[in-house]
Order: structure tokens, then C-alpha cells, then sequence
């Protein structure tokens, strides 16, 4: 579609439209909007109503199955003492408290709206939704099965599952987002510098459980994973601007591209800060750490593995 608006010529642009206006005035002023103005023209004019319809989906069946009498809703949770097929999966979309609904619908927009902004802004609009997709239909029964791996005599519920691998997707959403407006020499493969520096970063948060500050095993990790993170960010070739505060001021001067990178990045980082909080038991319920421990990194790899393998024209 490009190379035919390239073809019109300097008449064709200037000669007055089907409605007596100047369609060359017309041209300057578009060219002309800056700002916020033009990052909310791209983003309006990259969005799709079908995927809007899409993205309201699941907290459309998140509210209509809290309508349902608590009983019925208790019965759709995973047993683990006596886990079944349809269990595993609707105990991901199940809520017994009007307070974790909330959360969980607080999280699942910030981390898919943000997502959803970064991804058609970098033109991974088909990443975004096959992950989406994924996370949805099949990752309530891999997260279920997985936590079988952890006997206990408790029930599972909740979509905070589905909110990690979510949260899982986002580092790579806007490390994709970041190459295509600021950093177009950028490649994939540092990705992984990413993964390692925030699995370091949650295990700060969560490991151990303790009233008493951070522990042993939490620093031990986070150490790990942010020397995991450096090593493979030299060996992949990443290399700092020279001026940071140059590039800095650059970013800075894109209103509405420059904050939704760093939006992207408060969120990616901030979001972990929810997830694995230091002391999970609250009001007579645990925050299940392992599988939003799961969820966080499949959700990060699957992606991954199939952009740097070119699925989707890397």
C-alpha cells in the first residue's frame, strides 16, 4: 500500500479535494501534529476493534462466573487431592472473594493493555495475540498439572496464573517496542539478560519468606541473576549509548513514545512486586508463589523461543 501513496505526484497533492478544501493544507497539517497528539493518532490508527472485543473477553468471563452462587464457583476449583480434567481449567477463571476478582482484573489491565499499546506499536500485533491466545486456552492446564508437583490438601483458584505469563510476555513486548522506535540496531538475542534480571529480582522479593529483611537464598539468586544477565548481555553484544544522557534527552523528545517505554518498563519491573509478595499468607488464603513463579516464565519463554527462532519474522 505504500509504494502507491509514494507514486501520487506534487499536483495530485495540491489539487483541491472532492470537497472544495486544499488536501495539500490538509497533508502539512497532519505532518504538522506532534506530540502526544501524533503518538495517540499512530496508536488510535494501529488499534483494531476486534482486538479490543478480544481483550475484554476474559474479564467478561471473569465477572459472569463470580456471578455464579459461591458454591458452584467452590466446585470449579482445582482439588489437589482430587484434581480433575475440568477442574484444572476453570479454576484459573474461578474467584471466591470479590477482593481477589479485583486484583486480578486491576492486573490483567494493566499488564494487557500495556502490552497490547507496546505490541502494535512495534508491529508484533500476531505475537501479542498467539501468546494471548495461548495463555488463555491452554496454560490453566499446565499451570494445574504442574502444581501437582507440590502435594498438599488445598484448592487452587484464581487468574493471577494467567496475569504472570502475561507479565512474563511484557519484558518482551517492550524490548521489541524499545529496538523499533529507539534502538532499531538492537537484537533479540540479549532478550535473556532481560529473563535473568528479573527472575533475580523476583527472588529478592520472595525468597525466603521472612519478617526479618531479605534472606540468604533470595540474595544468593537475585546475585546470580543479575550476573547471568550482564554475561549474556556482553556476549550477545549490547552496547550502552555513549552519552545515556543524550539518549536519555532523545526519548524524552518523543511525548507519548518516551513514556509509554517507560511505562512498559515501571510495569515489567513493578508488577513482580504484586505477584511474589515477601509474606504471601493474607486472610486466610496463601498467594500460590510456585505458580505465578511458572506462569512468569513460561510465559517468557515460549514467546521467546519463537521470535528468536523466527516464527514471527524476526
Amino acid at each position: 500500500m505504500t509504494p502507491v501513496s509514494d507514486l501520487s505526484s506534487e499536483t495530485d497533492r495540491s489539487a483541491p479535494g472532492r470537497d472544495g478544501s486544499d488536501s495539500a493544507v490538509r497533508d502539512r497539517d497532519a505532518r504538522g501534529r506532534s506530540g502526544y497528539a501524533a503518538f495517540l493518532d499512530e496508536l488510535s490508527a494501529r488499534t483494531r476493534l476486534i482486538d479490543l472485543v478480544a481483550l475484554c473477553l476474559p474479564p467478561t468471563v471473569l465477572v459472569a462466573v463470580f456471578a455464579l452462587p459461591r458454591v458452584t464457583r467452590r466446585s470449579l476449583a482445582f482439588a489437589y487431592t482430587d484434581p480433575t480434567l475440568l477442574s484444572a481449567f476453570t479454576a484459573h477463571y474461578v474467584h471466591l472473594g470479590a477482593d481477589h476478582l479485583l486484583g486480578n482484573l486491576a492486573g490483567y489491565g494493566l499488564l494487557a493493555g500495556t502490552g497490547y499499546a507496546l505490541a502494535v506499536l512495534s508491529g508484533r500485533r500476531r505475537l501479542f495475540f498467539t501468546a494471548f491466545v495461548t495463555y488463555l486456552a491452554t496454560f490453566p492446564f499446565a499451570l494445574s498439572a504442574l502444581n501437582l508437583a507440590v502435594p498438599r490438601n488445598a484448592i487452587g483458584f484464581g487468574f493471577s496464573g494467567v496475569n504472570m505469563a502475561l507479565a512474563g510476555l511484557l519484558p518482551i513486548l517492550w524490548y521489541c517496542y524499545a529496538r523499533e522506535q529507539f534502538a532499531p540496531g538492537a537484537s533479540v538475542a540479549a532478550l535473556p539478560a532481560v529473563f535473568f534480571a528479573l527472575v533475580g529480582w523476583i527472588a529478592l522479593l520472595a525468597l525466603p519468606v521472612s519478617t526479618e529483611g531479605i534472606g540468604l537464598a533470595g540474595l544468593s539468586i537475585g546475585v546470580a541473576g543479575a550476573l547471568l544477565a550482564l554475561l549474556y548481555a556482553a556476549s550477545s553484544g549490547v552496547r550502552l549509548p555513549r552519552s545515556l544522557r543524550a539518549h536519555a534527552k532523545s526519548i524524552a523528545s518523543r511525548p507519548g513514545y518516551g513514556d509509554l517505554l517507560a511505562v512498559g518498563a515501571v510495569v515489567a519491573v513493578g508488577y513482580p512486586v504484586v505477584g511474589f509478595p515477601s509474606d504471601p499468607a493474607s486472610a486466610g488464603s496463601v498467594v500460590n508463589l510456585y505458580v505465578h513463579l511458572l506462569g512468569f516464565c513460561l510465559g517468557f519463554i515460549g514467546p521467546f523461543a519463537l521470535l528468536a527462532g523466527g516464527v514471527f519474522g524476526e
